[in-house]
């Protein structure tokens, strides 16, 4: 099960720090071990850390409505996200 890390810009760290739609969103891809983090020189650039049952799942996720709609409601600027994959 590989480690991913994802990090991206948001307009408002604290919404998205409390928001579920990560959880919603990654639960039932099987995505587990979930965890945040928040640059501190840049408050508004943020990260995940997650463990990715299936990486073609969460891939073919990424690019539905769904992920959309979950990045607008968390106030991600999509056009800054990278994700990483555990080599």
């Amino acid at each position: 099960m590989p480690t991913v890390f994802g990090y991206h810009d948001v307009k408002d760290k604290d919404h998205w720090l409390t928001s579920p739609k990560r959880e919603e969103f990654f639960g039932p891809l099987g995505v587990t071990n979930i965890r945040t983090f928040v640059d501190p020189q840049n408050p508004t650039r943020v990260g995940v850390l997650m463990d990715v049952a299936n990486m073609d799942a969460l891939t073919a996720a990424m690019e539905t409505e769904a992920a959309a709609a979950a990045m607008a409601h968390d106030g991600v600027l999509p056009e800054t996200l990278v994700l990483l994959v555990e080599a």
